[in-house]
């Protein structure tokens, strides 16, 4: 699936990876929805790439994950504004083991709600052009993070979630392909506040660091510049790709039927 032509949406699109996603979706020719809870910084995004990519390509919508109704009236003014949606990047997420509850709210129970209101629009059995769904995860959804479990939770969950869904389109007939992306450390606000919240678990800041300095850390745009092929191979779906400084790979599980 080239990009050119494309239609795409991104939450937390504002910073971060999703700040990387969606500069690389416009500079391979997509249109793209910024969605984010942030106001200033979406605004201030979409203001410039209108400037660099054409306004007619940019549109910021000011939308909580967490919100039903927010996300339903984003899609619908998506809809208007270019009349079908064929990439949705499930990406807005935070770290906050303190709020533990509001980590599980936007990591995971956003992302399912993201997907399935996409779904509604991108599905081939009710008029949709079809399309991908991609979920950013994290390391943390392939293997334990000691001083976050919440947050290892949430991304375990949407590693999940994932291949299941991935799983019920192709059996469906939705023309929906889903995949998921589980980055390393990467030079974000929220790896930058990770030792703030903690919580409970602030005991265990120097173990955090340790695996910091072990594993190195990425720019978004590294990560970004790794996962095209998830948007654009038709054959990915179901995937989960870890990329990570030394390199990236596709994740293999178990089966389940032997």
């Amino acid at each position: 699936m080239a990009l050119v032509g494309k239609i795409a949406a991104v939450t937390g699109a504002g910073k971060g990876i999703g700040q990387a996603l969606t500069e690389t979706l416009l500079k391979n020719g997509a249109k793209v929805a910024l969605l984010d809870v942030n106001e200033a910084a979406g605004k201030s995004l979409a203001e410039a790439l209108g400037k660099q990519y054409g306004q007619d390509k940019v549109l910021f919508i000011n939308c909580n994950v967490e919100s039903d109704e927010q996300m339903k009236a984003a899609f619908q003014k998506i809809i208007e504004t270019f009349e079908a949606i064929d990439i949705f990047c499930n990406n807005a997420g935070i770290l906050n083991e303190t709020q533990w509850e509001k980590t599980i709210s936007i990591n995971l129970m956003g992302v399912i709600r993201g997907a399935y209101l996409a779904l509604e629009h991108m599905n081939k059995l009710t008029g949709g052009r079809g399309g991908v769904i991609l979920n950013t995860a994290s390391m943390a959804g392939l293997g334990p993070l000691l001083s976050c479990p919440a947050y290892t939770a949430s991304k375990h969950g949407v590693v999940g979630f994932t291949r299941a869904m991935g799983a019920a389109s192709a059996a469906s007939g939705y023309g929906v392909r889903f995949n998921a992306l589980c980055p390393g450390f990467v030079q974000t606000d929220l790896f930058n506040n990770i030792q703030g919240n903690l919580g409970q678990f602030s005991h265990l800041r120097d173990a955090a660091q340790l695996l910091i300095d072990k594993m190195g850390t990425m720019t978004a745009s590294e990560v970004v510049e790794c996962v095209i092929e998830l948007l654009t191979d038709e054959t990915k779906n179901g995937e989960v790709f870890y990329v990570y400084p030394q390199g990236t790979s596709y994740v293999t599980f178990p089966s389940m039927v032997k």
